[in-house]
């Protein structure tokens, strides 16, 4: 039977883009998204096991466990414009989405000088739905879900360095839908999963008690997705032609990008902590969506050829996101924290589309901590993600026209308890 490899338009599939570009996702527990992921340094308690392991021996008491749960609205993405080879100007909108993502997080008590933790997490998602032409030609439904299960280990080399290491393990879904409506009423409709490893590094070093720098280092996963895939082109129905359509096993290579992470933080007056972190997500590594069908391709449509099998390039470039986040103590029961972040795009002009209509953008935070007892600590936080308008012309897609009014507002909700 044929088999379909590389599905590259199931990489670009749920949680979506969401506060960085591509389809990572670095916001996931509460103090990160109150922080806009401006907490690498200053990483503690439970979530300390997935933002930055090393410094998950600094902890003084015991262990913690912390369980979050994030709600994400996605806006309605506007185009106007026109995509080849018609002439004719569109003007749709892609479907509001709404996610919620749950996260836990678990820190042990101390052996020695060693700590152990444990993180459930879902860095990497897309998810963009068009109901009208001609975003639903490509994009009727692309929708990536990834859940990453990170456990962890940190040393205390001495008081003021200290490692850590962990193990990824990614399982990913994607299902992407088109529909290209008249004259070609070329189908698409894929589904698949897959189970993968990484691994990632941290190391925190504190000259100073007021003063630290962490750096962590998250390795490059190559997603493959294992499933089925139905293509179809009903216009040679009426011809008579039964041949032509594709049904059976497909599969994927999806990047997820390596992340290197440097990060500063300093307390002022034993109150108000100021972190700075610099991010790099090598994006690099994506350089096109390549459809290769083993068998006999006469068999198959030539319509379903050109448009599902021909490599589609995409020359992403590494994105850098530059994050600063402040920590208040106002008492001994409340904590405030805001958080900005400046991102671009690592899609170029050329490979834009209405899978991933991606561009430069801002995102602002805030939240806060509530200390409920000396063991149970609330938290709640929200973000807002602005992105440019952003315009192309005579693209490798054939688009031309502006993508508008794309935003995302996040609302995390926390609570963490110590043992």
């Amino acid at each position: 039977m044929a088999n379909l490899k590389k599905i590259g338009l199931l990489s670009l599939a749920a949680t979506t883009a969401l506060m960085a570009n591509g389809y990572k996702v670095p916001e996931q527990s509460q103090k990160s998204v109150a922080l806009s992921s401006a907490y690498v340094a200053n990483a503690h308690g439970a979530d300390a096991s997935y933002w930055n392991p090393a410094n998950m021996v600094f902890e003084t008491g015991n262990g913690s466990v912390e369980a979050d749960l994030g709600y994400i609205h996605l806006s309605s993405v506007n185009f106007d414009g026109t995509v080849a080879p018609s002439t004719t100007s569109a003007s749709t909108s892609s479907k509001k989405e709404n996610f919620l993502i749950p996260t836990f997080y678990y820190v042990s008590p101390a052996v020695n000088d060693f700590r152990f933790g444990l993180s459930l997490v879902s860095p990497f998602g897309l998810s963009k739905k068009w109901e009208d032409q001609p975003g639903k030609a490509t994009a009727e439904e692309f929708t990536l879900i990834t859940y990453e299960v990170n456990p962890t280990v940190a040393y205390k080399i001495n008081d003021k360095l200290a490692i850590g290491a962990g193990l990824r393990m990614l399982y990913s879904k994607g299902t992407v839908k088109s529909d290209a409506g008249a004259p070609t009423e070329l189908t698409r409709d894929m589904t698949g999963d897959g189970l993968d490893f990484g691994y990632n590094l941290a190391i925190t070093y504190k000259p100073l008690k007021e003063l630290i720098f962490a750096a962590t280092y998250r390795s490059h996963v190559d997603m493959e997705l294992e499933g089925d895939a139905t293509l179809s082109n009903s216009a040679y129905a009426p011809l008579s032609i039964t041949a032509g359509s594709y049904s059976g096993p497909a599969s994927l290579t999806a990047p997820a990008p390596a992340t290197l992470s440097l990060a500063a933080v300093y307390t002022f007056n034993e109150k108000t902590t100021v972190e700075f972190v610099y991010d790099r997500v090598y994006w690099s590594k994506y350089k096109e969506l390549n459809f290769e069908y083993q068998g006999d391709k006469s068999t198959i449509s030539p319509l379903i050829v050109a448009k599902f099998d021909n490599p589609i390039a995409k020359n992403y470039a590494d994105e850098d996101s530059y994050r600063l986040g402040i920590t208040h103590k106002f008492d001994s029961v409340w904590t405030g924290m805001a958080g900005l972040v400046y991102y671009k795009t690592p899609a170029p002009d050329s490979s834009l589309g209405f899978e991933l209509p991606d561009s430069d953008g801002m995102a602002y935070s805030l939240g806060a901590r509530y200390a409920f007892s000396e063991q149970v600590e609330l938290g709640a936080s929200f973000m807002y993600a602005d992105r440019d308008n952003r315009t192309v012309s005579n693209n490798d897609n054939g688009i031309n026209g502006t993508f508008s009014n794309s935003a995302v507002y996040f609302l995390s909700l926390g609570v963490e308890y110590k043992f």
